[in-house]
């Protein structure tokens, strides 16, 4: 393996990114369904819609809401705003209309860009946002005339304008406006710097470069920050990369592509590896695969059991991140994954372990996390008292609880997720990792149930395998011999599917309400 060497901190996205274009991005390759681009195509469709954007009025410091599903266009928008010296304001094209409405009106977007597919939801939910600009469409026919009061601009005409200079940006100013999921009340704004996001990316390449893996599968969302950090690491690549870009995910398309393109990597979230599992693996030729990332929520052991299992030359290696460290804590460097650890601090981030009391665990004991470095996020947008309440003491407290031993991070739980059972502290995954290790479990999730004896109760939501058969109490059963008295579910309720977010992480917060409306 060659690790990088020197970080970009103190270079904006649109300097690295022009150095790149100029060197080995240049030589890289883009697959998206039926096309191919160069990096040279791709650097000279940015230069342009730059320069398009730039006479659609975009002005430095402005933000550009970017609301499409993975397309070549939505990687070239970034760039092209960034080269603007404007800010990239992503949203997972799922968001309903009420959450689409709110972001356009809290981060003051003057643009947008999106797909004939979610124009009407943009539309409705730009309505009478005096601010909003043009509503820019790509890869369709643009509708006459004005709508909800937005300008209608063709995405091709931008492309069509003279290529743009650089606008110097500063490097720790804001380079992208990252919206949280909300999951604990109205999204906020996270405000990433180039700063955070160029070294979040280079932490992320110093540890998993491998000259070998140059050959990357790419279904998570562009518009994550998972996925955003994971499409910028292109830059610090010294050796060109082809990357195979998915619409969205599914199980038998990935092992097509990834059997066609003979891919060595891929960056993935626990639920579609729990998905590839149900797939016949063995009828694909995967044996250029080497590496599979997996990050974004905890990776249930049986299911990295499983996988080196059925192929034991691909390595399974976590990492750990959040919206508000530009997607990286830690990562597993190549060769070095240890099964259960979310890998070791990432280059230039420290982690610190913190009891309730706010001083440091000892190594090897649980408490919050905390981390500090390059990669933070400048704060909260418009929320002053929620930054200084989430950066007390120039830690960031992210609310997850795990460990230090041996150098490694180890992730228990989120401490919201935290169930008190009769004044006993009961994480959901000691639970779930339980559960899913019956061989007729897919995937599990625990949450905690109002109970008037013991404050709260344990209660399991279970997938079956096809035709599975394992009942309720047999389940409740299994985990009693696994689990002390107090963890244990006392009741267990099988589901057709574990709800997921649009990110595809456990949706406990459905659960929880499901349980409290009874």
């Amino acid at each position: 393996m060659t690790a990088l060497s020197t970080s970009p901190t103190g270079t904006s996205l649109q300097q690295l990114a022009e150095q790149s274009w100029g060197g080995t991005g240049a030589g890289a390759t883009l697959y998206y369904e039926d096309q191919v681009w160069t990096g040279a195509q791709l650097a000279d469709r940015v230069r342009r819609v730059a320069g398009g954007l730039a006479a659609a009025g975009l002005q430095p410091g402005e933000r550009v809401v970017i609301c499409m599903a993975n397309c070549p266009e939505v990687g070239v928008t970034y760039n092209a705003v960034w080269r603007a010296g404007a800010v990239a304001t992503p949203v997972l094209f799922l968001l309903s209309e009420d959450e689409l409405r709110h972001v356009l009106a809290d981060s003051g977007a003057t643009l947008a860009v999106t797909t004939p597919e979610f124009l009407p939801k943009m539309l409705a939910a730009s309505a009478g946002l005096d601010g909003l600009r043009a509503v820019i469409v790509v890869g369709g026919a643009v509708p006459g005339g004005d709508a909800a009061g937005a300008r209608l601009l063709d995405f091709a005409a931008l492309e069509a304008a003279e290529p743009a200079g650089l606008v110097p940006a500063d490097p720790a100013g804001l380079a992208a406006l990252l919206y949280t999921g909300g999951t604990t009340g109205r999204s906020k704004g996270v405000m990433i710097s180039h700063n955070a996001l160029s070294a979040a990316a280079w932490a992320a390449t110093s540890t998993s470069y491998d000259p070998d893996l140059r050959t990357v599968l790419l279904p998570l969302p562009l518009s994550h920050v998972y996925g955003l950090m994971v499409s910028v690491m292109s830059v610090h690549m010294p050796t060109p990369t082809t990357t195979v870009l998915m619409r969205w995910f599914d199980p038998a398309g990935w092992l097509e592509l990834a059997q066609r393109y003979r891919v060595n990597f891929s960056p993935l979230v626990p639920s579609m590896l729990a998905m590839l599992l149900q797939q016949p693996l063995e009828d694909y030729d995967l044996s250029a695969l080497a590496r599979l990332n997996s990050g974004a929520a905890p990776l249930p052991g049986q299911v990295a059991e499983d996988f080196g299992k059925r192929l034991p030359r691909v390595e399974i290696a976590e990492g750990y991140g959040c919206t508000e460290t530009a997607a990286i804590i830690a990562t597993s460097p190549v060769g070095e994954a240890r099964p259960g650890s979310v890998g070791k601090p990432a280059p230039g981030v420290q982690v610190r372990i913190e009891l309730p009391d706010g001083t440091e665990a000892a190594p090897g004991a649980d408490g919050e996390i905390c981390v500090r470095g390059p990669v933070l996020m400048s704060g909260y947008w418009n929320a002053p008292a929620e930054t200084a309440e989430a950066l007390r003491g120039g830690w960031l407290h992210t609310g997850d609880v795990g460990r230090l031993a041996d150098g490694y991070l180890y992730i228990v739980d989120r401490i919201k997720d935290l169930i008190i059972r009769g004044g006993y502290n009961v994480y959901p995954r000691d639970v779930e990792d339980v559960l899913v290790s019956h061989p007729q479990v897919v995937a599990a999730a625990v949450v905690g149930k109002p109970d008037p004896k013991y404050g709260e109760e344990v209660v399991a939501f279970v997938q079956l395998v096809p035709g599975g058969t394992v009942s309720p109490a047999e389940l409740v059963g299994y985990a009693r011999q696994h689990l002390s008295a107090v963890k244990y579910p006392r009741e267990v309720r099988i589901i057709e599917a574990i709800p997921l977010t649009s990110v595809l992480k456990t949706d406990r917060k459905r659960l929880r309400s499901t349980l409290l409306a009874e």
